[in-house]
Formats: structure tokens, C-alpha cells, sequence
């Protein structure tokens, strides 16, 4: 049974007295102890669905629409009081930069035992203590040290354990991740991608990872969720979709990925760019940069089919890709 499942997700915004729609027709399921990748171009609305999914666009004049449901609970028509006791006990969320969830006036252990006693009411003695035992889990060398120190003394790596630690210390059963390693460098994203996997293999909770990296998707996950210009247009299991992918736009992305070997030049790019909320096209939004469009994409949105199994795509040539 699915942990979480998003049907028809969309989120409107009224800007000038016209209502926009930032993000609309995405549907997925996670299950227990998955990794679900969202991938796509800056500008896609991946942040914003993680942000839909927690209910926080609501909180700056955002109206979301259509259904998140969470072990059988419709989250969309909870109250903010009632959102706010499942934010962080029972979904998680960690943010792109660690620096932004980080006081830099206080030490980073009392920091996550602040946001423990909050969550799962216990004494501070005891979540101190449970507090070092999961950073030792995280691979934080001399956790008693380092839980007395201050954020600005701990490498980019040590942060971001550090809120990986903040977001689970309430053992959530969802953690969302919002491109959790762009501010690190290669070898600290392998070591921290290998641990979210460890952690949702071992706590059997969902893993919601947002990025633009789809090495960081085939290296961690199970499922993705391809994201353009607020729509999401392809989503299954990593094995079908990278193997054969049905959308245009997924396929020219896995074109653009490195392989060894390559000659110079001969890397792929995608032409354009995504579309502001403002700009975006009638039809098929990608079909300004897609070289197969025709007068159908130009002027009818695609419909986000069921195909087969948990695959859905919305392109009205996916079964000539």
C-alpha cells in the first residue's frame, strides 16, 4: 500500500487579478522504504510540488487543489494546526542549503535536541543521547565533539548531516530532500546519496529527492518523476523509464548525460528554455523545444496517462518515441 499518493496535484496563485497555475497535473505514489527522484530544469516545480505536498504554499496565498493522501489521510483538507503536528514527526523536510536550517548562534546539537523534545516530547537528557547515537548512524566522526559545536565550524558535509539528522530525528515516515547536495562536492554527494539510502532501507520510511542530477536519480532511487514547466509529464520505475523512456523531453534529458568515452563536442543539449509562468505556450508546454511537434501539440494539452503498472506520460506521440 502506497504511503503516499498525489492525484492531480495543482497549486494557483492570483498575481494582478489573474489567477496563474504554477504547477498542475502531478500524480505519483511512494511506498515504504522507495526512493522517489523528481528531476527536471530549474523552473520545473519541483520544489513547489514538495512544498504543495507539505501544505506551505497555502501559507503564502497559494490555493492547492486536487489530493495528497498520506496512509489514507487526505493532507489538503487538514487544518494548519493539524498540518503543523505532522510537519516534521511524520514528514520530514530538508532544505537545498544547510545554512538555512542552521542557527549560526547556536550549537548544532542543542539545535536538533530543540527540534526532538518538540516533536516527540521526551526530556532533553534523553534526547541528547539519542541525539549523538544518530549522529553516529550518520557517519559523524567523535558525534560528542562535534554535537558542541557551532555551524560555522563544520565542513559543507557536516552540516548537511547535521539537518539529515534534524529531519529524522522524529522518525518521520516521509523525508523529503530538496537537492540536498548541490552545495557539496562530488565525492561528500556520493557518500551522502549512499546514506539516504541506507537510512530508508533501515527505517523502511519514503524518500521524496528532488534534483537536477540524473546520476544522483539512476545511482539512489526507485521511481522518478520527470518535471517540466510545472507539469509533470513522465513518471514510473527507474528501469522502464531510463530504458525506455516515452516523453521527449525525458529522453533528450538522458541525452544530455556525460559517458566516458565521448568525443569532444558530441555532448547533447536541450535548445531553449523553460518558460516563465507567464510565458508558457498553449498546448503542450514543451513543445517549443521538441523537435517532433505538430499542430496537435501546439494547440491540445496532453493528457497525464496511465499506461501500464505506476508509468504515466503526457505526450500525444508517446507511443512512436
Amino acid at each position: 500500500m502506497s504511503i503516499l499518493q498525489v492525484n492531480d496535484l495543482h497549486v494557483e496563485f492570483i498575481v494582478d487579478k489573474k489567477k496563474i497555475r504554477p504547477l498542475e497535473r502531478v500524480s505519483l505514489e511512494m511506498n515504504s522504504g522507495e526512493v522517489l527522484g523528481m528531476v527536471g530544469e530549474t523552473g520545473s516545480g519541483k520544489s513547489l510540488t514538495a512544498h504543495a505536498i507539505m501544505g506551505l504554499t497555502s501559507l503564502v496565498g497559494g490555493e492547492i487543489g486536487g489530493s495528497v493522501i498520506f496512509e489514507g489521510e487526505d493532507l489538503l483538507v487538514l487544518s494548519e494546526k493539524e498540518m503543523q503536528s505532522i510537519r516534521g514527526s511524520q514528514i520530514a523536510f530538508i532544505p537545498q542549503n544547510p545554512m538555512t536550517s542552521l542557527d549560526p548562534v547556536y550549537r548544532v546539537g542543542d539545535q536538533i535536541v530543540e527540534g526532538l523534545c518538540k516533536q516527540v516530547k521526551i526530556g532533553k537528557r534523553q534526547a541528547k543521547q539519542q541525539v549523538i547515537d544518530l549522529m553516529g548512524k550518520l557517519r559523524i566522526p567523535k558525534a560528542e565533539q562535534v554535537f558542541q559545536q557551532y555551524p560555522h565550524q563544520l565542513s559543507g558535509g557536516l552540516k548537511q548531516r547535521i539537518v539529515i539528522a534534524m529531519g529524522l530525528c522524529a522518525h518521520p515516515k516521509i523525508l523529503i530532500a530538496d537537492e540536498p547536495t548541490t552545495a557539496l562536492d562530488v565525492t561528500v554527494q556520493a557518500q551522502i546519496m549512499l546514506l539516504f539510502k541506507e537510512m530508508t532501507m533501515a527505517r523502511n520510511i519514503g524518500l521524496f529527492l528532488i534534483t537536477h542530477d540524473l546520476g544522483v536519480i539512476a545511482q539512489v532511487c526507485d521511481k522518478v518523476a520527470v518535471m517540466y514547466a510545472g507539469n509533470m509529464v513522465e513518471f514510473g520505475r527507474i528501469g522502464e523509464v531510463f530504458i525506455s523512456p516515452r516523453h521527449p523531453y525525458t529522453k533528450a534529458l538522458l541525452q544530455c548525460i556525460p559517458r566516458i568515452g565521448m568525443e569532444k563536442g558530441s555532448l547533447a543539449a536541450i535548445s531553449g528554455n523553460v518558460p516563465s509562468v507567464d510565458t508558457y505556450p498553449s498546448g503542450c508546454r514543451y513543445h517549443p523545444r521538441c523537435g517532433r511537434a505538430d499542430s496537435l501539440c501546439k494547440k491540445t494539452i496532453p493528457t497525464l496517462l496511465k499506461i501500464e503498472g505506476d508509468s504515466r506520460v503526457a505526450c500525444h506521440h508517446y507511443l512512436d518515441n
